[in-house]
C-alpha cells in the first residue's frame, strides 16, 4: 500500500467535514446550498482589528 501525502490527507478530511456538516444541517432540517462551506474567513490581523475596535 502506498503512502499518501499529507495534502490527500487534508483534501480527504476537508470534503469529508463538508459532507458531515451538510448531512447534519439536513437532519436538523435545514437546506444547505452546495456553497455554505466555502465562506471565507478573515485574516487573523483583521480579526483582531474588529475585536479591538468592539472593546474599545
Amino acid at each position: 500500500m502506498e503512502k499518501l501525502s499529507l495534502q490527500t490527507k487534508k483534501a480527504w478530511f476537508a470534503k469529508h467535514r463538508k459532507a458531515n456538516f451538510a448531512a447534519s444541517l439536513r437532519l436538523e432540517g435545514f437546506v444547505p446550498s452546495p456553497n455554505d462551506g466555502d465562506i471565507k474567513l478573515p485574516t487573523r490581523e483583521a480579526a483582531l482589528k474588529a475585536v479591538r475596535h468592539i472593546k474599545v
